[in-house]
């Protein structure tokens, strides 16, 4: 990422989330306290996104509280980076964002994410999912 003992610029901090497989989303309850979560991210047209399903944690506080931080990690959500301010937008009713979230996300996560589109429909979850759009 940086130098050791370097801080890195608020733009290379973007760039390195932007382009990181994973990513912990960090989410506060409603005392404040933060949840983070480990999640796939995908950059298509100047936005990112995530999926989840709609019953949550994560969206039930990004619903309350838009304010989020990123930081790139790996697999289990062990950090990699500093944290970079975002803000989140759970996508409602807007079949292309909706559209071009899923399209970013099958092209970044390729196998992984067919499988586990097929998990979920088999087991009647697919269409509880819901996208979330981070800006950064």
């Amino acid at each position: 990422m940086h130098a050791p003992g370097s801080t890195p610029t608020p733009s290379a901090l973007r760039e390195a989330v932007s382009a990181a497989r994973y990513v912990n989303l960090a989410t506060r309850r409603r005392d404040g306290r933060e949840v983070l979560t480990p999640v796939w991210m995908a950059p298509a047209e100047g936005r990112h996104f995530v999926y989840s399903s709609r019953d949550t944690g994560k969206v039930k506080r990004i619903r309350n509280n838009p304010a989020v931080r990123l930081a790139v990690c790996d697999l289990r959500g062990g950090l990699k980076s500093e944290w970079l301010d975002a803000t989140a937008r759970l996508v409602l009713d807007d079949m292309a964002t909706e559209a071009l979230a899923y399209q970013a996300l099958r092209h970044r996560y390729r196998w992984q994410m067919s499988l586990l589109d097929g998990i979920s429909w088999l087991s009647g979850r697919y269409d509880r999912r819901i996208i979330i759009e981070i800006t950064l």
